[in-house]
C-alpha cells in the first residue's frame, strides 16, 4: 500500500514557509523602502518645524546619613523621586515668583541620578535664561528641603536619646537615694540588694554616657551631611544643535518607518497569500515552469539576456506549435503586455511556414490597439474567430484573470500555454484556473514565468505531472472530424467517456462489465503508459 504524492506533500508543508515569505518581502522592497524614505523625511521635517525647548542643566552631590558602600542606589532614586514632588516644584515657584502650577511645573523637569550621591536636574524653559533660572531654583529648593529633612531627623534623634538619657538619670537618683537610706548598722542579710543596688547604679551611669555620646554624635554628624549636599555643577545652557537634532530624528523615523514598512509588508504576504517561486506557482498551477522572463529589463547586459531568453522561448514555442496539428493559445495572468509581445514573435517565427492569424481574447486593447506592421501577422478580435480560415494558422491569446469567460477559452486553443507573473495571482486563483482548464480539457503545455525573483532557486519542474499538467491533454475529447487527432489519442478518450458514463455500483463491480472499477482505471493507466503500484493506487 502506498502513500499519494499530494498527501504526502500536503502533510510535509509547513506552516508558514519562510523562504517564500523573505522572497515575497523582497519583493515588496518598494513598500518597505517607501515607508523608510517617509519616516526618514518625517523625522527631519520634526526636527525642523518643532525643534526641541531651550534647556538647562545643572548636577548636585547629594550626602546621606546612611550612605553605604555596597548601595544598590535606593537613597539616589529616592531623591529622584523627591524632586517630583509639588512641594519641591512649589518652592522653586516661589523662588522665582511665578504663579504656574506646580503640577504644569513639573512637566518641565526631570531629575536623573548618575551616580549614588550624584543627582542631574534637567529644565526646559520660554529661553535659555529662564531655563538657567528654573534649574537653579530647582537645585536650590532640593538642597534647602534635604537639609531641612537631615536637620529634623538628627534633631528627632538628638531628642530621642536626650530622653532615654533623662530618664536613666531619674532611676539613677532613686538608686542613689536607696543606697543612701541604708542604716549603718543594718542587718547583714540585706547586704545582697545593697550589692544589687551598686551593680545596677554603675549600669545606669555607663548607659547614660552612652546616650549623652550617641546624642552628641547625632548633632556632629548632621553638619557633615548638610555641608556634603551642595550644587557641584552650576546651572547652564545646553547648546542645541539643529543639524544634530535633525539627523537624530530623521535616523529614528528611518528606522521605525523601515520596521514598520516591513511589517506591513509581511502581513500582506501572509493575508494574500501570492506565490512568489517557481515551486508553487508550479504546484499550484499543476504545470512546470518551462521559461522565465524578467518584466522591465534595466541594463544593457540584462537587456541583452532578456532578449537571449525571449528567442530561445520563441523558437521553442515555434518547434511545438509546428509538431501540434491542434491551434495553440497563449493565456495570461498579470501580464497581458508581455504575452501580447511573446504571441507577435511568435506568430513572426511561424511566418515562413504559412499564414498566421493572432485571434485576440485580451480584455484590453493589448493587441487590436498595435499599428500592424508591413507583413506581420493579422490579428482578429475573438468575435470574428469563427470567420478565420482553417488554412491558416490559428494562435489564440486570452487571459485567464478574474472574470474571464472559461467555456471561450477552448476556442482560442486547446492546447495552452500560461504566461503569468510572479506574485500576481493568489494560490486560491491558482488552483481555480488550473481546475478550470481541466474542466475545458485544455492542456497546459507549460508556464512561461514573468518577473520571477533572480534569487529564486527551487525547481519549477513537476516530477508527478500526470495526474496535473498533462489531465488536460489526455482527458481532452476527440475531435469529431478526426483532423489532426492520432487513433490512440481517440481511443482514450472514448474509454475516458464511457468510463464517466458507468455507473460505480458499492459492490466494486460493473453489471455490464463485470470487473471493479479500479481494475478499468488501472487498464486505462497502462494504456497511458503508467502502471499503478497496486489497486489501491489505481482507485
Amino acid at each position: 500500500m502506498t502513500t499519494s504524492t499530494t498527501s504526502e506533500s500536503s502533510a510535509a508543508a509547513p506552516l508558514l514557509d519562510l523562504q517564500a515569505l523573505v522572497v515575497a518581502v523582497r519583493r515588496r522592497r518598494r513598500l518597505w523602502c517607501s515607508m523608510a524614505l517617509l519616516g526618514l523625511l518625517v523625522g527631519a521635517a520634526v526636527a525642523v518645524l518643532l525643534p526641541s525647548p531651550p534647556a538647562a542643566v545643572t548636577k548636585v552631590l547629594v550626602a546621606h546619613q546612611e550612605d553605604q558602600p555596597n548601595d544598590p542606589g535606593t537613597l539616589i532614586r529616592t531623591d529622584v523621586a523627591l524632586l517630583g514632588t509639588t512641594r519641591i516644584a512649589d518652592q522653586a515657584l516661589q523662588t522665582l515668583k511665578s504663579r504656574e502650577k506646580p503640577e504644569d511645573f513639573m512637566r518641565d523637569y526631570h531629575g536623573t541620578g548618575l551616580t549614588n550621591n550624584l543627582l542631574q536636574i534637567d529644565v526646559t524653559g520660554d529661553s535659555d535664561a529662564a531655563a538657567v533660572a528654573r534649574a537653579k531654583a530647582l537645585a536650590d529648593a532640593f538642597v534647602a528641603d534635604h537639609v531641612r529633612r537631615m536637620w529634623e531627623a538628627a534633631k528627632a534623634e538628638a531628642k530621642a536619646l536626650d530622653d532615654q538619657r533623662d530618664r536613666m538619670r531619674e532611676e539613677l537618683a532613686q538608686v542613689n537615694k536607696a543606697i543612701g537610706d541604708r542604716a549603718p548598722n543594718s542587718d547583714p542579710k540585706e547586704s545582697a540588694s545593697i550589692e544589687s543596688r551598686f551593680a545596677r547604679r554603675a549600669e545606669l551611669n555607663s548607659r547614660i554616657a552612652d546616650f549623652d555620646q550617641r546624642a552628641e554624635e547625632a548633632r556632629t554628624g548632621t553638619p557633615r551631611v548638610v555641608s556634603g549636599t551642595q550644587i557641584v555643577d552650576a546651572p547652564r545652557a545646553v547648546r542645541q544643535s539643529l543639524l544634530k537634532a535633525a539627523v537624530t530624528d530623521a535616523a529614528i523615523g528611518l528606522v521605525l518607518g523601515l520596521v514598520l514598512g516591513l511589517a506591513v509588508a509581511a502581513v500582506g504576504v501572509v493575508v494574500a497569500d501570492r506565490p512568489v517561486l517557481r515551486r508553487d506557482i508550479a504546484a499550484n498551477l499543476g504545470a512546470s515552469v518551462v521559461a522565465e522572463l524578467p518584466r522591465r529589463p534595466g541594463r544593457l547586459w540584462q537587456r541583452r539576456r532578456s532578449r537571449a531568453a525571449r528567442e530561445r522561448l520563441v523558437v521553442s514555442l515555434a518547434r511545438t506549435a509546428r509538431d501540434a496539428e491542434e491551434p495553440m493559445s497563449l493565456l495570461e495572468l498579470g501580464c497581458a503586455r508581455s504575452t501580447s509581445e511573446i504571441a507577435l514573435d511568435l506568430a513572426g517565427a511561424l511566418a515562413p511556414d504559412g499564414p498566421v492569424v493572432i485571434i485576440d481574447g485580451l480584455p484590453g486593447s493589448q493587441l487590436a490597439g498595435r499599428r500592424p506592421r508591413p507583413g506581420g501577422p493579422s490579428v482578429v478580435s475573438g468575435e470574428r474567430a469563427a470567420t478565420v480560415s482553417h488554412e491558416e494558422r490559428r494562435l489564440g491569446v486570452g487571459s485567464v484573470a478574474p472574470g474571464t469567460a472559461w467555456t471561450d477559452l477552448q476556442y482560442l486553443g486547446t492546447r495552452t500555454v500560461l504566461v503569468v507573473r510572479a506574485g500576481h495571482g493568489s494560490a486560491a486563483w491558482l488552483h481555480t484556473v488550473a481546475r478550470q482548464l481541466a474542466d475545458q480539457r485544455i492542456a497546459v503545455i507549460g508556464v512561461v514565468l514573468i518577473d520571477p525573483d533572480p534569487r529564486d532557486r527551487t525547481d519549477g519542474t513537476l516530477w508527478d505531472g500526470l495526474e496535473t499538467a498533462l489531465r488536460g491533454q489526455h482527458e481532452r475529447p476527440a475531435r469529431q472530424n478526426g483532423g489532426g487527432t492520432s487513433h490512440a489519442v481517440q481511443a482514450v478518450g472514448e474509454g475516458r467517456r464511457r468510463a464517466e458514463r458507468q455507473p460505480m455500483w458499492a459492490s466494486g463491480a460493473s453489471p455490464a462489465l463485470g470487473a471493479p472499477p479500479g481494475r478499468r482505471l488501472g487498464e486505462e493507466l497502462r494504456a497511458r503508459g503508467r502502471v499503478p503500484d497496486d489497486d489501491q493506487e489505481a482507485r
